[in-house]
């Protein structure tokens, strides 16, 4: 798939040029040309014999970049200065920071905040423990933590690189539920290590988000943890992206009208979010599902699986299929991918069963050009931006989190997945609902307090707040 131009690689150039009437035209249709989208236009100076212009826009790759600044000192008489990476300046110095709710302005107020007032506030805490949640930052935040083993689709890059991804998962929370989340990064990747880290530092928090930890350790790294606090912890790459997923799938089988229970479905991918994915979908009540991975189709008589593989090969696959991916997806209803890019073509979508459903995942290449999948298929999805129906965890882990949180919820579970799923999907309403739209917008401000509403209410009925 060819990348397309992109706000991910949006650069300012600064420029000199003579001021004549059609300096400003012979710039812009420099950078058109050139296959980069320009979004701003600044004049920076202007002097009788010269203009300094700021031109910003949007290129597909950093290679693009130096393409459109090539293209513009190619120009006779411009002279091309700075050359600025806008994503990079947005970055500088990171995204969050703390800010005190309360005012410290004379002795009085810091008399109460701190020293001697604050003493009162941990006497009553060590009396009653629980009112930590009530007096403290316990009461709204999430420790996001990682230990930089599977940064988006980047493998193994370390807690250092993983960083920027914690900081704008954190600036997320905040800015679509409220929520005060903060980058935990760990350097080590010893699942014991993990795990003690996070035990000793949650009595901070009111949740855990576990962040880019690769599989199949962040499927123990959960799993313990969840035995040991007493707070929510919740993997995003597994539950956020199965209950947008979910959700996502339950408009797009009302748009072709077909019912879950009756569809087959084909995954590519038996990961982190693969499996969270197939176990969601089997509890909402799927008709069947055949997992694939790199070895193929995953069946019974496979040997030499991980347990999680195992558990798959075990409850998926009712005919038993043993053949590769583009065998499983003949007579297909879905395919869910979340492996990697440009394993189909249209091809293989067209071999699939009428009002076919694709929703190809892997970032930032899909596993199908959407163009190609769309010849075929009824409803196409993907993870990008710049395409319909974008599939973005965060429609659901900012109101998930919102509704833990108020809860007081000591555990996440499956319930509040399917709750939120719901949620999420019936934000999109009947007069909304077509091929090209089966997910709310992420800017929507009806998503997250509707999934909050219905966390709390499933935390409320299963008494796990």
């Amino acid at each position: 798939m060819t990348p397309l131009p992109s706000a991910g690689y949006s650069i300012t150039v600064r420029v000199a040029a003579q001021p004549d009437p059609n300096a400003v035209g012979r710039l812009t249709t420099a950078v058109g040309a050139a296959g980069a989208v320009v979004t701003a236009l600044d004049v920076v100076e202007s002097q009788p014999d010269r203009i300094v212009i700021d031109i910003t826009c949007d290129t597909a790759d950093g290679g693009h970049a130096e393409r459109v600044s090539g293209a513009l000192k190619a120009l006779a008489g411009v002279e091309v200065g700075k050359v600025s990476d806008r994503t990079f300046l947005l970055h500088l110095g990171g995204k969050i920071e703390v800010t005190p709710k309360v005012s410290l302005r004379n002795r009085d107020e810091l008399s109460r905040a701190y020293t001697p007032g604050v003493a009162r506030v941990c006497l009553a805490i060590a009396a009653n423990p629980d009112d930590a949640r009530r007096l403290t930052i316990k009461r709204n935040t999430v420790a996001v933590v990682t230990d930089g083993s599977a940064v988006l689709g980047l493998g193994n890059l370390g807690p250092a690189a993983a960083l920027p991804v914690m900081e704008g998962k954190a600036a997320l929370f905040k800015r679509f539920a409220g929520v005060d989340a903060w980058p935990v990064v760990i350097d080590s990747q010893d699942t014991d290590t993990i795990v003690e880290v996070v035990r000793c530092i949650a009595p901070a928090y009111g949740g855990i988000n576990l962040e880019d930890i690769a599989a199949p350790r962040c499927f123990e790294v959960e799993r313990r943890l969840a035995d040991l606090l007493d707070i929510p912890v919740f993997h995003d790459d597994q539950h956020g992206t199965a209950v947008v997923v979910l959700a996502a799938l339950t408009n797009a089988l009302r748009v072709v009208g077909k019912q879950l229970c009756d569809v087959r479905i084909v995954v590519s991918g038996a990961g982190a979010a693969g499996t969270a994915i197939m176990k969601l979908l089997l509890a909402q009540g799927v008709g069947d599902l055949v997992a694939c991975d790199r070895i193929g189709a995953l069946h019974p008589g496979l040997t030499g699986l991980d347990d999680s593989m195992r558990w798959l090969a075990e409850n998926t696959n009712h005919g038993a299929y043993a053949g590769d991916l583009r065998g499983a997806m003949a007579g297909a209803d879905v395919f869910i991918g979340v492996s990697a890019p440009n394993i189909l073509t249209g091809t293989d979508i067209a071999t699939m069963a009428p009002g076919a459903i694709v929703f190809a995942l892997a970032n930032p290449d899909p596993e199908v050009d959407p163009r190609e999948a769309r010849a075929h298929a009824a409803v196409v999805a993907t993870g990008r931006s710049d395409e319909p129906n974008q599939i973005n965890n965060v429609l659901a882990f900012p109101g998930i989190f919102r509704g833990l949180l108020d809860a007081h919820a000591r555990v996440f579970t499956r319930a509040m997945s399917l709750a939120a799923a719901r949620a999420i999907a019936d934000v999109v309403d009947a007069g909304q609902l077509n091929a090209s739209f089966i997910v709310p917008s992420v800017f929507d401000p009806a998503v997250a307090p509707a999934v909050a509403a219905a966390v709390r209410a499933e935390a409320a009925a299963t008494a796990t707040a």
